[in-house]
């Protein structure tokens, strides 16, 4: 089975942060997740109906800032090291 895609859409969510939309390219699903955490576990929950064969795009909308843009991608490095140590891990 090929890849599925999900879109990872960073925006504003109208209270002063950030959220980030995640969305299933195969079936249309949609996911809003409020902090990182959140994220983490809708695309584990998301991506085990494919069993875990997925691909994530990121976007953000225009009117995202630089402060929430550059929090959200601290947190996608901090997860990506984390991820990395535990496969370093169990080698």
């Amino acid at each position: 089975m090929a890849k599925v895609e999900f879109q990872a859409n960073i925006e504003e969510n109208g209270r002063g942060g950030w959220q980030i939309r995640l969305t299933d390219g195969f079936d249309g699903k949609e996911a809003v997740c409020e902090n990182m955490e959140v994220f983490a576990h809708k695309i584990e929950e998301m991506g085990s109906e494919y069993g875990g064969e997925i691909e994530v795009k990121w976007s953000k909308n225009d009117n995202v800032t630089q402060d929430h843009f550059f929090q959200v991608q601290a947190e996608i490095q901090k997860i990506e090291l984390e991820m990395e140590e535990q496969r370093k891990a169990q080698a």
